[in-house]
């Protein structure tokens, strides 16, 4: 029998590792640009010395294919991005597009996102962060597995600086209007929608393909967006 302090607790994943199969562009953007892009889970950072600068740093949390950060890293040259992303085929895709733009304003992470801002972001270190389309998780007996709760609400709020903000977006209404109460339930956060629920899409976040074909067929958009303090 375990002793106490023996027992773990099994954490419970937002995330289903499918690692899907490597383009050859994709295997050779891993082969060649790992190490100039990403961070190492096991190592502990000073980002400033990371990105050569003291700027205001973003992290989004699972990426995808990275379009939308490699646009957002683009359109704002003065801050820095952390992506982070467990499917390796995602990974290569950004590292391909980070080597084509010559964009030198992202570092990413090929890791469980909860993990990485628990353990290797400082406390009051972010200015952002972004949670774009994440796994919805439809079905009520998975619904645990949804990222957005209180314990995750807590550790955003220990991560980010004052003023500092989250946004989120998805396309399951169930998930925005869970996702709302939750954020509405922390005096630590305040909404910035004027109407008291969801924004409309800042400038800053690109329109994907997926979000374009869903809101051709009328599918809704919801932007939540919550601000530290």
């Amino acid at each position: 029998m375990l002793a106490p302090e023996q027992i773990t607790l099994k954490k419970i994943r937002s995330f289903i590792l499918r690692q899907g199969r490597l383009t050859p562009g994709q295997q050779l953007a891993l082969d060649n640009h790992w190490q100039q892009y990403c961070l190492n889970p096991n190592t502990d950072y000073d980002f400033a010395q990371v990105f050569g600068r003291h700027a205001p740093i973003i992290v989004e949390i699972g990426f995808g294919n990275g379009e939308s950060l490699a646009k957002m890293a683009t359109d704002n040259p003065d801050k820095d991005y952390i992506g982070i992303e467990v499917h390796r085929p995602g990974v290569g895709h950004l590292l391909m597009l980070l080597d084509s733009q010559g964009l030198n304003n992202v570092r990413i992470y090929c890791h469980d996102g909860v993990e990485i801002i628990e353990h290797k972001i400082p406390d009051n270190c972010l200015t952002g962060v972004h949670l774009f389309f994440p796994d919805p998780w439809p079905k009520k007996k998975h619904h645990k597995r949804r990222l957005v709760n209180a314990g995750f609400v807590q550790l955003l709020l220990k991560k980010l600086k004052s003023d500092g903000y989250f946004h989120a977006a998805t396309d399951w209404q169930h998930y925005a209007e869970t996702m709302l109460s939750v954020l509405s339930a922390e005096s630590g956060f305040s909404n910035i929608s004027v109407t008291g629920n969801y924004c409309e899409r800042p400038d800053y976040r690109p329109l994907t393909k997926f979000e374009q074909r869903g809101l051709r067929l009328g599918h809704g958009v919801w932007d939540l967006i919550f601000k530290k303090g």
